[in-house]
């Protein structure tokens, strides 16, 4: 049996590009908890490449790079959140929860109305 969920996909848009959205806010999470883009995407099962260009469009969309690398050293640099970039996880998470709660009652509404 499949069980009904509601999960909402806040996305905020700069021109044609999506500035942050679900995935992109994994793939900072990710970012934070390896230190590197290349074990990140690896973690999300992305290449290397989708994860650096995803990288690049949110630091082109936002006022202040999200994320700064590092070349060189002996494992080869790596990957670290600047501190804009650990504010935008933080206010992404926290308006995915606003909204869950704000909405408890009719999505548990919606829910019922589905398929046992």
């Amino acid at each position: 049996m499949v069980k009904a969920r509601a999960q909402f996909r806040l996305r905020i848009s700069r021109g044609e590009d999506i500035a942050v959205g679900p995935g992109k806010v994994d793939l900072l999470e990710a970012i934070d908890a390896t230190g590197s883009i290349t074990a990140a995407a690896r973690l999300l099962g992305m290449s290397y490449r989708r994860a650096w260009l995803l990288v690049d469009t949110m630091n082109r969309c936002f006022r202040n790079p999200v994320v700064e690398a590092a070349t060189g050293g002996k494992r080869g640099g790596g990957a670290r959140l600047t501190a804009g970039g650990a504010e935008a996880v933080r206010r992404y998470r926290r308006i995915e929860k606003l909204a869950t709660q704000a909405s408890a009652m009719e999505l548990r509404r919606l829910l019922a109305l589905t398929r046992p």
